[in-house]
């Protein structure tokens, strides 16, 4: 078969132990983004199966009607908002997806950047590559208030190492979340306002879906302290369009970190977070350590070569079983 894996961004698949479950078939590793749906489509145009990596390409109707070869969809991950599930049923394409995942690798990239943030990590190593010397004070962990908002599986990992380092954990979030922190010994905010407005350093855990979107507004920001530290590494569409850039324009809270972004990847430096210099922007690198990678991509391989074996597969999809292609 023709496999095109799309947008291979650390240039790493070929690297993964789990890459060679696809030995035999002819594979194309593409690792810039796609600049227009015309470069994708001509990009993947012989593919009979394309490994899609979380959310980095849209699959749609028009997508679809150029891509006659195309057979399969492996999704690298459990659920995609850029795939059309429906479009792909209707034109005989199977999408499988991934059941495994890990909430190690997003909280430790969590507390790297709230360490950094506080500590004024990047600044002072990028002045002292000029030959500068401390020109900031930073802020200590100890003894201040970590705001979780989501206590799950990653929200769970970030609170335990947060009281490791001595911060005091306060929790909003749904009843799980109430409920969770409650048998854990945290605090639970006696309402959402008192949540932002205690919080040195406030963490998103939510779980995306329309419901959960926009749960962060720009007056619960602007309840934030000036010396406090917002942090996003869950999903950019959890905060109201443009509320964040205009809460940090407003000195509430002072400073923010994150690595998502409501349209991704973001290119050529486009992007208002990065002219402030009170925001710490990371790609997209949450999920991204070796140890996830060959969990989740083997899991997608696996799924083409099953299919390349004729065997049964993960499908999301599962109106498409008995259409044609």
């Amino acid at each position: 078969m023709r496999i095109a894996i799309a947008d291979d961004y650390q240039d790493c698949v070929r690297s993964l132990d789990c890459f060679s479950l696809l030995a035999g078939h002819d594979v194309t590793v593409f690792r810039t983004a796609s600049r227009s749906r015309a470069e994708l489509a001509g990009r993947l145009r012989d593919a009979d199966a394309v490994v899609v990596v979380r959310e980095r390409i849209a699959i749609d109707a028009d997508l679809l009607a150029a891509l006659p070869r195309l057979r399969l969809v492996a999704l690298v991950g459990r659920h995609s908002k850029l795939i059309d599930y429906a479009a792909c049923t209707q034109a005989g394409v199977i999408v499988t997806n991934g059941v495994e995942s890990s909430p190690i690798a997003p909280a430790e990239l969590t507390m790297a950047l709230i360490l950094a943030s506080r500590r004024n990590v990047v600044t002072e190593a990028a002045r002292m590559k000029v030959g500068m010397w401390p020109a900031t004070l930073s802020y200590r962990l100890a003894g201040s208030t970590l705001g979780i908002f989501g206590l799950g599986a990653i929200g769970s990992l970030v609170a335990r190492a947060g009281a490791g380092l001595g911060m005091r954990i306060l929790v909003w979030g749904g009843e799980s979340s109430r409920g969770r922190a409650a048998e854990e010994g945290y605090e639970v905010a006696a309402s959402k306002a008192e949540f932002f407005q205690r919080a040195d350093v406030l963490s998103m855990h939510l779980r995306y879906s329309p419901r959960s979107a926009n749960s962060v507004t720009r007056a619960d920001l602007a309840l934030m302290k000036p010396s406090a530290l917002f942090v996003n590494t869950a999903r950019a569409e959890l905060v109201e369009s443009g509320a964040l850039e205009a809460a940090l324009a407003a000195g509430r809270p002072g400073f923010a970190a994150v690595d998502v972004y409501e349209d991704e990847p973001v290119l050529d430096g486009n992007h208002p977070l990065l002219e402030m210099d009170n925001a710490l922007c990371l790609p997209h690198l949450g999920w991204a350590d070796r140890e996830t990678f060959e969990l989740y991509f083997g899991e997608a391989f696996e799924q083409v070569r099953r299919y390349a074996s004729g065997e049964e597969l993960r499908v999301v999809n599962k109106e498409v079983l008995g259409r044609d292609k």
